[in-house]
């Protein structure tokens, strides 16, 4: 039967077979790489993406994320919004790379772009009576994601104080003590719960972003990092009770019912590899870390793909998503500086 087919040269360079030797770390996070950035991307998807190429040292691609991250800035300043976007705090995903793309090429396009984003948080941007932000523009919900989004940002701005109010304020809200898991989405006008479920990638959120905090206040704020870290080993431990076996958790962590996902896995060994290697973690975490590391690049297809995560672009079940690509890339480089550390101090 006919048909349209693409000749072989066409194909240029490409992997035909595209192989990957599982025990090549390299390799594999190549394909990891290509396969995010073949991805269409919302702000915190541009976001966190820029965020992987950083903390890997991939400055080059940093920096050209700056800029396409400012031309879809919005006039209020909200950075890499794509049409009818409606978040508040995603677009601040986007922030910190921008900020070091700023100082590394002195553009006073990208330094302006950083400062409007800033000002739209600290001045515009809608909120609760407390001051806690939105998550999005057109309801006031205050949403577990947004501890990823802003607060990091705020602290690479150096507005310290703000991105650790924004933590206290959401844990307030979202917090449960009991199971020390935090619940989704909550409606502020309402005061009740939109999403009272403890969904996996929330809590991974809020780790990585408080993780991010922490290892960015300066040494006057000790007492307050002190108190964030309390913070985050009691929400990293909440998670690790529901750890399954084969290093992966249920899309809703206490929930056997929902489907296994991988994304938490990468956001929990990102964490733990950055804790030890900053000294305010203990070492009994790192083999957990690697199983989840392991569970997960059993989940890396032939394409470079990271499968199994909460998916694009409804995020209900299984799939694959650009942030799932970016952790894998944030875990690795997590996970290489540690064991840098490591050789350092042998030698």
């Amino acid at each position: 039967m006919g048909g349209a087919t693409i000749s072989p040269s066409l194909l240029g360079g490409c992997a035909v077979d595209g192989s990957i030797n599982p025990s090549d770390d390299v390799q594999i996070l190549r394909k990891v790489k290509n396969a995010l950035l073949s991805m269409q991307r919302a702000s915190w998807e541009q976001g966190v993406s820029a965020q992987a190429f950083l903390e890997c040292g991939d400055i080059e691609t940093v920096v050209l994320m700056a800029y396409e991250s400012v031309l879809r800035q919005t006039e209020d300043g909200r950075l890499s919004v794509l049409y009818t976007d409606n978040g508040v705090t995603d677009p601040a995903a986007s922030g910190e790379a921008l900020l070091h793309a700023a100082k590394i090429t002195g553009d006073n396009v990208l330094i302006f772009a950083a400062e409007k984003m800033l000002n739209y948080l600290v001045e515009s941007a809608p909120r609760s009576n407390n001051g806690i932000l939105y998550h999005t523009i057109n309801s006031p919900e205050i949403w577990i994601d947004s501890m990823y989004m802003a607060p990091p940002f705020l602290a690479a701005a150096n507005n310290f104080a703000e991105a650790i109010k924004q933590i206290v304020g959401m844990r307030e809200i979202l917090w449960n003590s009991n199971a020390r898991l935090y619940s989704h989405r909550w409606h502020d006008d309402k005061k009740e719960f939109i999403n009272e479920k403890f969904w996996g990638v929330g809590n991974g959120w809020a780790l990585v972003g408080i993780c991010r905090v922490i290892n960015l206040l300066p040494v006057e704020y000790e007492k307050e990092r002190e108190i964030l870290i309390i913070y985050l080993i009691e929400n990293l431990e909440g998670c690790l009770k529901f750890l399954r076996k084969d290093g992966l958790f249920h899309n809703i962590i206490d929930d056997k019912n929902s489907f296994i996902e991988t994304n938490l896995s990468q956001m929990v060994a990102y964490t733990i590899y950055c804790g030890i290697k900053s000294g305010w973690l203990e070492s009994q975490f790192m083999p957990k870390a690697e199983l989840m590391r392991s569970a997960v690049r059993n989940k890396i297809d032939e394409n470079g793909f990271v499968q199994g995560v909460c998916g694009a672009p409804y995020f209900n079940s299984p799939g694959r998503a650009a942030e799932g690509q970016a952790f894998y890339i944030m875990m690795e480089s997590a996970r290489n500086k540690l064991k840098e550390l490591s050789r350092n101090k042998e030698n």
